[in-house]
């Protein structure tokens, strides 16, 4: 992995992605209660298992924080808070880092919705995916979403990510097991 340091700060065009901070606190439990009930559909949930005793609490936001740092620095998953011109508009993720045979990722995103609709998001998306194929050398990276989120599509899309199938019941999403379409994005250097 070429220049692969944590923390990882990406930016472009007024838009920053760095990880959360441990002062980043109110402002991110500011934006996630203003959009608590606009992102509920998208959430991923914790699916009962029988046999599987293990803690169904959230983690808290200082638990959430260092195990992101962690976890980038292994470079399995990067978190990044999204900023713009100084604000916290949301959240991106590139998880399930995988190199050898596969060398692949996928994407995660959600947005404020005081800042939906202004590319942002977008932006955000494609950084982190040049970060994926320059820096990591990744070959393939997928973004999996609802079939009824319209607007995380035209993320995907504009975002120069091709429809390549549907994955039926593939996430526990707002307490179900919930239908996604995969998009994905192949790195033009490893074709």
């Amino acid at each position: 992995m070429n220049n692969a340091r944590w923390p990882l700060v990406l930016k472009s065009k007024g838009v920053t992605l760095r990880p959360l901070r441990l002062r980043d606190r109110a402002k991110w439990d500011e934006v996630r209660a203003a959009n608590r009930d606009w992102l509920a559909p998208w959430e991923a949930t914790r699916p009962i298992v029988p046999g599987d005793d293990s803690d169904r609490e959230l983690p808290s936001y200082f638990q959430m924080v260092a195990s992101h740092n962690r976890e980038g620095r292994a470079k399995r998953s990067l978190s990044l808070s999204i900023w713009f011109e100084n604000s916290l508009v949301g959240q991106i993720t590139m998880g399930g880092i995988v190199m050898g045979a596969l060398r692949g990722a996928h994407i995660g995103y959600w947005v404020d919705k005081r800042h939906a609709n202004r590319g942002i998001t977008t932006q955000a998306v494609q950084m982190l995916t040049e970060y994926g194929f320059e820096e990591l050398g990744l070959h393939r990276i997928e973004i999996n979403l609802r079939p009824e989120n319209a607007a995380s599509r035209r993320v995907a899309e504009k975002a120069g990510y091709h429809f390549e199938g549907e994955r039926p019941r593939f996430l526990h999403i707002d307490g179900q097991w919930r239908d996604h379409l995969s998009f994905v994005r192949e790195n033009p250097k490893i074709i």
